[in-house]
């Protein structure tokens, strides 16, 4: 537990320094395994984002340290590196130098320590990212991963010393980016998921972005706009863990100046349908269907609550139950009878709301996904946005 007490300290630490980091780390489960050198990065099956550390290393290590391999991994998400299929590619040394390098230059503690892409190339060798690290070419700094790998290997091209077989022996990073590309989703839903986190960041973490690194995240938001079934499934995905919350309620064991740990047992998700709206049999159908393949994908447990102007019905709900689900209500609508009732009763870590829109935008504590049809109200889809986000609304098409 003392490994994941400093893991964690570095997270709250990190947090306190920078808005921008504290909100990138949301949407990160850390899970301490001494399988990995020292750190990684992946998507798993249900599309969440995962740091694999080592404690046996971190324990010998400052927590500065931790605190930059954190910042390390948070940059490769925003630049998008988790979509390149590194062990596909036969430049793979290239590859990981590049993204390294691209990455460590907005890392000031890295950066210190890093040493120029091309001296590393002309010597063949490289780093051991514990002591020294990669930066970019002297020339070139603030520049893109696929940037640098192209030149790479026009550098190498123009220089015959380089041998990129010694490159790739010599090559032990303190990150394994084996898993970039490689993911047991479709590469559609990591997309969405990686446009989602990077978004819902520019928004939100407003301060503290390095300098030169929003430029590269709107890069990757080059289409913003979501699939509406990618965007559920997501949602789902991030919904299947139990919420730990800090709380100034309960007071940290190790640390008594900070707040403590809570942790939320709650259900998994609940989905409110709006029952008095103007939603056609075939949008209603299109998406109890989407729901259905997610539900049979993650086999998750799912309440069901119907609402007009109340709540008309609360429900557990399985796999094709809504082909004989008698729709209550049918009256004037008031989304908020719901909202509360799930937050208080039912405690959920995420609700998802398939309503038209013609209400007042609900206060939700939670995560929140409005799912709306073709004829809605985009006033209320705008105010939406505007209050829980840009990916907090998704429209069927």
């Amino acid at each position: 537990m003392q490994e994941r007490g400093l893991m964690e300290r570095a997270v709250f630490e990190l947090g306190i320094d920078s808005p921008f980091y504290n909100f990138l780390l949301l949407f990160i489960d850390r899970i301490a395994s001494p399988a990995v050198r020292t750190i990684k990065l992946r998507v798993n099956s249900r599309g969440r984002f995962q740091l694999i550390y080592n404690p046996d290393v971190l324990r010998s290590k400052p927590l500065i340290f931790t605190k930059s391999l954190l910042k390390h991994e948070c940059l490769h998400i925003v630049n998008g590196h988790i979509l390149i299929p590194i062990n596909k590619s036969r430049e793979k040394a290239i590859w990981d130098l590049s993204m390294d390098a691209a990455v460590n230059q907005y890392i000031p503690e890295l950066d210190a320590l890093s040493m120029p892409m091309d001296s590393l190339l002309i010597e063949g060798c490289s780093t051991d990212n514990e002591r020294f690290f990669v930066g970019p070419p002297q020339s070139l700094p603030g520049q893109t991963a696929e940037f640098y790998h192209d030149w790479a290997l026009d550098y190498m091209r123009k220089s015959n010393s380089i041998d990129l077989e010694l490159l790739e022996r010599n090559l032990v990073g303190e990150d394994s980016h084996e898993d970039f590309g490689n993911f047991e989703l479709p590469k559609e839903f990591v997309e969405d998921l990686l446009k989602q986190v990077i978004s819902e960041t520019l928004e939100k973490a407003n301060s503290g972005i390095p300098e030169g690194l929003e430029e590269k995240m709107r890069l990757v938001l080059d289409n913003p706009v979501l699939d509406w079934k990618n965007m559920i499934r997501r949602f789902f995905g991030s919904s299947m863990y139990i919420g730990r919350y800090r709380t100034p309620m309960k007071p940290n064991r190790r640390y008594q100046d900070q707040p403590g740990w809570r942790t939320d047992y709650a259900a998994k998700l609940v989905v409110i349908v709006d029952t008095s709206g103007s939603i056609i049999e075939e949008e209603f159908n299109d998406f109890f269907g989407e729901v259905d393949s997610v539900v049979r994908v993650t086999d998750s447990r799912i309440w069901l609550v119907q609402v007009d102007e109340t709540v008309q019905s609360v429900m557990k709900y399985g796999k094709g139950m809504w082909r004989d689900l008698k729709l209550m209500g049918r009256g004037e609508t008031d989304l908020q009878p719901a909202v509360d009732y799930c937050q208080e009763s039912l405690r959920p870590e995420g609700l998802l709301v398939f309503t038209d829109g013609f209400t007042d935008l609900p206060h939700v504590s939670r995560r929140v996904l409005f799912v709306l049809p073709k004829k809605h109200n985009p006033s209320f889809a705008d105010e939406a946005r505007s209050i829980y986000g840009k990916s907090s609304v998704v429209l069927l098409k």
